[in-house]
């Protein structure tokens, strides 16, 4: 599975962000794919996982309630909507993708495939 990962940039505080993550290769219904972020001087922590199916989404709970996970199967693509965004999401964000129990979306080592990263920057 290859992934890229697009859409960050340059904000300011409360706006918006939309970024995409094109799979390409062979998926399935029941892996996830999810989105990690890390901030410089940071460790990598998760973000939002979401299912092929779309029958499982979870969030960190800094993030609940202004981002929003969603894909289109149709696309094989991964999107990661970001609203009120805050000086604290900045942070390069990857996707990736994980085939295994659902128990360990939030555990970036399980993950298999990882894109290449997109750099969000939010200023005040």
């Amino acid at each position: 599975v290859q992934l890229q990962a697009s859409g960050g940039g340059v904000v300011q505080a409360g706006d918006s962000l939309r970024l995409s993550c094109a799979a390409s290769g062979r998926t399935f219904r029941s892996d996830v794919m999810a989105w990690f972020r890390q901030a410089p001087g940071k460790e990598r922590e998760f973000v939002a996982a979401i299912t092929w199916s779309g029958g499982f989404t979870d969030y960190a709970d800094s993030v609940k309630g202004r981002f929003t996970i969603s894909r289109d199967s149709a696309k094989n693509t991964v999107y990661l909507q970001m609203n009120s965004l805050k000086r604290e999401d900045t942070a390069v964000y990857y996707c990736a993708s994980h085939r295994g129990p659902l128990s360990t979306v939030r555990n970036g080592p399980s993950y298999h495939y990882w894109g290449q990263g997109t750099q969000v920057t939010v200023s005040s």
